[in-house]
């Protein structure tokens, strides 16, 4: 039986509307673990620039010192450290992924809710150690 492209065309979904799709735990966690390397490609040349200035001289280190007074300054390292946590935890998820464990889908839905849970726990961690 052969399909006509009319035919094909009808089947395939008009509009997508992302805003009611929703995810399962083991993509957001998927997805979220793309974006935090995204964000920690970024954050390194935000830190080998304070690594940089912090070296340069005393007087330039006691200026990145003062820095960290900057509620701004705060929320963006504590940013990085949140993004470092879950890319961290979501990248040994995969590990242990590659090597055949919790890839059933019950394993799988609760090694992405248990990455959420300690990611936010980091989150809350690295918060207090910030401020």
């Amino acid at each position: 039986m052969e399909l006509s492209e009319q035919n094909v065309k009808k089947q395939r979904p008009v509009h997508l509307d992302l805003q009611t799709i929703h995810f399962p735990a083991t993509a957001k966690v998927s997805i979220l673990h793309r974006v935090s390397g995204v964000i920690m490609l970024f954050a390194m040349g935000i830190l080998i620039w304070l690594l940089n200035a912090s070296l340069a001289s005393a007087e330039s280190f006691q200026g990145v010192q003062a820095l960290f007074d900057n509620f701004l300054v705060k929320f963006v390292i504590w940013g990085i450290l949140t993004a470092l946590g879950y890319h961290l935890l979501g990248g040994i998820r995969h590990l242990v992924m590659d090597t055949g464990r919790w890839e059933e889908l019950g394993s799988g839905n609760a090694s992405a809710k248990a990455v959420l849970v300690l990611a936010v726990a980091l989150s809350i961690i690295a918060g207090i150690w910030v401020w």
